[in-house]
């Protein structure tokens, strides 16, 4: 039973004003699906400046939503603009306001960056927060690189490599809607320059990547390629079957010493079962390091989390 003073020791509630008056950047205030808080891990809390962004996965006893809600206004109504609750149990997301509106053209920081939200009714706003530590490993590698971003959605790994002086940037993505947001999160960081002085070359291809190959290999070869699918998309890609295609092309994408970064985010695969595909699938792709998450994503069992692997391909034989 959720019981509303167990949840404020557990999240330490009584620090979330502290932590939001400090944040510069997007931040999460509580990860109840890392399963490291009991009764609570239907539910997450996140900080976009100056908005709560509640997301419930399952419908919460009445008595403990209650007092969550009534706590929120009374420590936030103040100095948030609005406290936003998106329901993913029902047949469709529904978001609504506990205070305060929707706001529109809405965008989150995230070190020099900015990307566009949508906080109305969607399931997936165009922002993966957890994704941040990647995005940073790709900074501090992507001066004067080739990246290629497959499954692109709104170009956030582009952004951020533009960002940091790519020399050119592929970013492909069966949905042109999601790719047209990402076209203008590229024309809101405007960073088009390298280190060089020259103009960072930017493609974004509207296609079906496992259609694309040919067209991928005539864009590169690439020095970086990220790797960031669906778990399960109807129609399009499933992971299992699916990420073993993925994998045998990266030699064709690439040259010696190139870097790939494959991701996963379904809870119900580990880790060995991406590693698994990789070594059969990519035997030339040498292991890394599996990148670290977020401090503020706690988990209780690292293979239910997002994975995120690096490797490195070696010299052909």
């Amino acid at each position: 039973m959720s019981d509303f003073k167990t949840f404020v020791t557990q999240s330490n509630f009584a620090q979330w004003p502290q932590k939001i008056q400090q944040a510069g950047d997007a931040l999460r205030l509580f990860h109840g699906r890392g399963q490291r808080f009991v009764d609570f891990e239907y539910f997450s809390v996140d900080y976009f400046e100056p908005v709560l962004w509640i997301v419930v996965y399952r419908e919460p006893e009445a008595v403990f939503w209650a007092a969550f809600c009534a706590a929120l206004k009374a420590e936030f109504g103040a100095i948030c603009a609005a406290a936003i609750v998106q329901s993913r149990y029902h047949n469709s997301p529904v978001s609504y306001c506990l205070w305060g509106d929707i706001p529109k053209n809405f965008s989150v920081r995230e070190g020099a960056a900015e990307y566009l939200v949508d906080l109305a009714a969607k399931q997936n706003i165009g922002y993966f927060m957890d994704m941040q530590p990647t995005r940073q490993w790709l900074t501090d590698r992507a001066d004067g690189k080739r990246i290629l971003n497959l499954f692109a959605y709104t170009c956030a790994f582009s952004v951020a490599a533009e960002l940091a002086g790519a020399a050119r940037l592929v970013n492909i993505d069966m949905s042109k809607g999601a790719l047209q947001v990402g076209r203008e999160n590229h024309r809101r960081n405007d960073a088009r320059l390298t280190t060089s002085g020259e103009e960072a070359e930017l493609k974004f291809l509207g296609h079906d990547i496992l259609k694309s190959w040919g067209r991928l290999r005539k864009l590169g070869p690439y020095d970086i390629v990220i790797c960031d699918p669906p778990s399960l998309q109807k129609g399009s890609f499933d992971v299992v079957k699916d990420y073993p295609k993925l994998a045998r092309r990266f030699r064709e994408l690439l040259p010696e010493g190139g870097d790939i970064v494959a991701c996963l985010n379904a809870p119900y695969l580990d880790e060995a079962f991406l590693r698994e595909i990789m070594a059969v699938h990519c035997p030339e792709a040498e292991f890394v390091a599996r990148l670290a998450g977020r401090e503020d994503f706690p988990e209780l069992n690292a293979d239910r989390a997002l994975k995120v692997l690096h490797y490195r391909l070696t010299p052909q034989v």
